[in-house]
């Protein structure tokens, strides 16, 4: 543990967390009947039905739960392995084609059948950490046999691989492909490796590193755009594309922990060049000092304007994360945990957030959204 961490925020985080949060996402954020976790929550903590659960929502309260109870934090994984069951059950192959559908309904019936890679990228994440916490080889056979799949599905001219895909309408694909999901994608990959040992694994995340580095990673700038075409060219003129400080602080930290896992990487001068060239250009343009303590802007321009002055949480955890494990900046992150709490958590007794403010400060969602704890829990677990 970094030793710029004072005792107050290491405790605020960790007792937030550990005795706040993770209960109760594992208590009323699970619905024990459907074996599924909630989507989102009230304000006041009471569970909310929505027309559709999304995979991605599933797998990502799976894997925090699986590392939350590796982690000695708290031990919900035979909840999670027993969500895991019927999301495999609910999602996997179910109108008989590959791959994992998109949503069910309350009854478990298909709503969104859609191939998406961002679902797909946080199932193999959920995989990976399954097979860890239960060592269950059944897991790593769905995993190995859903990237087979994936490449079928997804596989794109240019490299990398396409957004979305209808198998109902085959041919019929979106016109701008995203960073984003190739970016889970890596994560979950390199996960995979470390649980399994499987050079495969690794091969599929350096073939990502290398997308990063010659396609998604603009030279000179150090800088990485959110969306591009089908031939990997950002969608705007140099200076017009939107760039996510958040994302550049979880490329930083990916492109680092691939370095842990393959330090004997042919190019790792380069990708250790990215992974310090994103952190800068993101340091730089992306976080904000006009607010109480500091906060990461949710949106700029590729040459660094500020483009939109709305505030997510996750960007934030992001930057702790990528603090701590650089072990740098202290100020900084306490100015972080700080505009955290002050802001997101207004009240660190309860298992609430504020997802997002809009522009003028004002907080602009209805409700408390389960997808906000995967990153919550990446940045909160160091404090502990």
């Amino acid at each position: 543990m970094p030793t710029f961490m004072d005792v107050d925020q290491r405790a605020l985080w960790s007792g937030w967390l550990t005795r706040t949060v993770l209960p109760a996402w594992s208590g009323v954020g699970f619905d024990r009947g459907r074996r599924l976790y909630h989507e989102r929550l009230t304000f006041s903590g009471e569970p909310l039905v929505l027309p559709a659960s999304r995979l991605m929502v599933q797998a990502r309260q799976i894997s925090t739960f699986c590392r939350a109870a590796l982690d000695g934090l708290h031990d919900a994984s035979a909840q999670a392995l027993a969500c895991l069951e019927e999301v495999e059950r609910l999602y996997r192959h179910r109108d008989g084609q590959a791959g994992w559908i998109f949503s069910v309904a309350p009854d478990g019936s298909p709503v969104g059948t859609q191939r998406d890679l961002y679902a797909h990228a946080f199932i193999l994440f959920a995989y990976g950490w399954a097979y860890r916490v239960s060592g269950n080889p059944d897991f790593l056979a769905v995993a190995r046999q859903t990237v087979v799949e994936l490449h079928q599905i997804f596989a794109a001219e240019h490299g990398g691989f396409l957004d979305e895909v209808s198998l109902t309408a085959p041919g019929v694909t979106g016109a701008v492909r995203h960073q984003n999901p190739h970016m889970h994608l890596l994560e979950a990959f390199l996960v995979l490796f470390e649980v399994s040992g499987d050079s495969f694994y690794l091969d599929e995340a350096t073939a990502l590193v290398r997308l990063a580095l010659e396609r998604l990673i603009q030279p000179g700038a150090g800088v990485l755009p959110e969306e591009f075409g089908a031939d990997w060219r950002p969608v705007a003129a140099s200076g017009e594309n939107r760039v996510e400080p958040g994302h550049l602080f979880e490329w930083s930290w990916l492109l680092g922990d691939y370095l842990r896992l393959n330090s004997g990487a042919q190019d790792s001068g380069a990708i250790r060049q990215a992974a310090d060239g994103l952190f800068a250009f993101g340091m730089r343009h992306g976080v904000r000092s006009d607010v109480q303590g500091a906060a990461v802007r949710d949106v700029i321009a590729d040459d660094g304007r500020s483009l939109e002055n709305a505030t997510r949480i996750w960007p934030q955890t992001e930057l702790c994360r990528l603090l701590i494990c650089r072990n740098e900046s202290p100020e900084i992150l306490r100015g972080l945990t700080e505009h955290f709490f002050a802001t997101f958590i207004p009240d660190s007794t309860r298992a609430v957030w504020i997802d997002r403010f809009d522009a003028s400060g004002r907080a602009s969602v209805a409700d408390v959204p389960a997808s906000s704890l995967y990153h919550i829990y990446g940045a909160a677990r160091e404090f502990c």
